[in-house]
């Protein structure tokens, strides 16, 4: 057998780059913009663009007395509990109204039609249904999240491969080996970029959630060290939002690759 050429080998790396210069990417991307960051706290008033330095001060302050973690917890038992409702929600229904056909095309024009409204509408509404409390929150959350993931379930389970699905017709299998064998295989990437979509959008309706109800979470020292322009701790909160965006995507990621190599070992023979 011929050995690879190196230009081939060089391809290979190019196209599939290992997971340390990933990583040694990322690092040389953040310190740009970290290096960016300091430019701009030199020749911005110091009141608006703090330097790193100065929001590493403020972590330390927050972190020590604790309202970092306080908050933190807050937004994050807030922003999972309206983010579990909305799979537990949309995941089924999507499977439901793409698997039976009258069913979906019934309910597809309401669910677009409340994908398309802004959800700051309902906000007024809900505070009135269930006042300020985390009720009130988690469905704000809910309400952001579980468009995304149901839309796309939807249009995974209606994007099946019909030549496999004919060929296992008339292989004799059944409509619930079909079902499960093919069609519920063949939707899991777009249900993990409902799972991506709804994350992002579940994070900032938990934002939002927090600066229209009870000033709680990481929202609400948004609110306050905004209105204040103590602006040192207000970049240490949108640091932290953006770290917890970074570990759930991260997370749906590794999901992802998982069910990926599922995929990859699940037999033909099933069918």
């Amino acid at each position: 057998m011929a050995k690879p050429s190196i230009r081939s080998v060089l391809a290979r790396q190019i196209d599939r780059p290992d997971m340390v210069v990933i990583a040694a990417s990322r690092i040389g991307f953040l310190a740009v913009l970290v290096a960016l960051w300091w430019l701009a706290s030199i020749n911005v008033a110091r009141n608006i663009i703090p330097s790193p330095a100065a929001t590493l001060e403020a972590a330390g302050r927050l972190v020590s007395d604790g309202a970092l973690q306080r908050a933190l917890f807050e937004s994050v038992s807030i922003y999972l509990s309206g983010y579990a409702l909305a799979i537990a929600a949309a995941i089924p229904l999507g499977v439901a109204m793409g698997g039976f056909r009258l069913l979906g095309r019934t309910l597809e024009v309401y669910v677009y039609a409340l994908s398309a409204t802004p959800r700051v509408a309902f906000i007024p509404l809900i505070i009135v249904l269930l006042g300020l409390g985390g009720e009130a929150k988690i469905f704000i959350v809910f309400l952001g999240a579980v468009m995304p993931i149901l839309i796309n379930t939807y249009a995974g389970v209606r994007q099946a491969d019909r030549d496999l699905v004919e060929m296992a017709r008339s292989a004799g299998a059944g409509r619930m080996r079909i079902f499960t064998a093919i069609v519920l295989p063949g939707a899991v990437p777009y249900i993990i970029a409902g799972l991506r979509l709804g994350a992002t959008i579940g994070l900032i309706n938990t934002v939002v959630a927090e600066l229209y109800t009870a000033v709680q979470g990481l929202g609400g020292l948004l609110a306050i060290y905004g209105n204040s322009f103590r602006m040192a701790e207000y970049f240490v909160i949108v640091i932290a939002l953006a770290g917890l965006g970074v570990i759930v995507t991260e997370a749906l990621r590794y999901v992802e690759l998982r069910f990926a190599r599922w995929r990859r070992q699940e037999p033909d023979s099933k069918v």
